[in-house]
C-alpha cells in the first residue's frame, strides 16, 4: 500500500502479527457472547480472532482510514467500530473485558480510564511496553496501589519485537488485570 510506511511512522504504528494476535486472544480465554474492547484496533489483528472466539467487539481506532477499513472488513460481524481517542473513550455500562494492543503512548491514560471508579471492567489483557507493564506490577505507576485493592495484576505473554511490523525499539508483554 503506497505511503503505509509513512503513515506508520507518523502515527507510531506497529501492528501486531496475526499469529501473535491469535496467541494473545487464546491466552485471554474469551468466551462466546462476551463484550470485548479492542482499543487501538488498527486493521483488526486482534479483532478478527476475538470475533472467531465469539466475542461482541467494540473496535476503538482513532485513525480515520483504519477505522473505515475496520468498518468494511467487519461489516457482517458483531463488531462496532468507534473512532475516538482512547483517553476520551466512553466505557460500556455493562461488564466488559479488554483485549488490546493500544498505542504505547496512550497506555497510562487508558489504564486510568479503565480502572476509574464506576468502571465495569472485568478483565484486561493489554499488550504494553514490557517496562510499563513491569512498573504496574511493581506498583510504581501513579495510582497503581489504589487498583491493587480491586484487581490482580500479573504479566502474561512476553512478545518479541518481531511480533510487530515494523518491530518497535522496545520489548512488549501482556499486562493482565483480573477483577477480584
Amino acid at each position: 500500500m503506497p505511503g503505509s510506511g509513512q503513515a506508520r511512522g507518523a502515527w507510531g504504528w506497529h501492528p501486531l502479527d496475526s499469529r501473535w494476535a491469535q496467541r494473545v486472544v487464546d491466552a485471554a480465554g474469551v468466551e462466546p457472547g462476551e463484550l470485548v474492547l479492542d482499543v487501538g484496533a488498527g486493521l483488526g489483528a486482534l479483532t478478527a480472532p476475538l470475533v472467531r472466539a465469539g466475542a461482541r467487539v467494540v473496535a476503538v481506532e482513532l485513525h480515520p482510514g483504519r477505522a473505515d477499513r475496520l468498518r468494511r472488513r467487519f461489516a457482517d460481524a458483531p463488531v462496532t467500530v468507534v473512532r475516538t481517542d482512547a483517553a476520551d473513550l466512553r466505557l460500556p455500562s455493562r461488564p466488559f473485558r479488554v483485549v488490546s494492543s493500544p498505542p504505547y503512548n496512550v497506555s497510562t491514560a487508558l489504564l486510568k480510564r479503565l480502572l476509574a471508579p464506576g468502571s465495569r471492567l472485568v478483565s484486561a489483557d493489554l499488550v504494553l511496553q514490557r517496562q510499563v507493564a513491569n512498573r504496574w506490577i511493581r506498583g510504581d505507576a501513579p495510582g497503581a496501589n489504589r487498583w491493587f485493592q480491586h484487581y490482580d495484576l500479573s504479566i502474561g505473554l512476553r512478545l518479541p519485537r518481531k511480533a510487530f511490523t515494523p518491530p518497535p525499539h522496545v520489548d512488549s508483554a501482556v499486562l493482565l488485570l483480573r477483577k477480584r
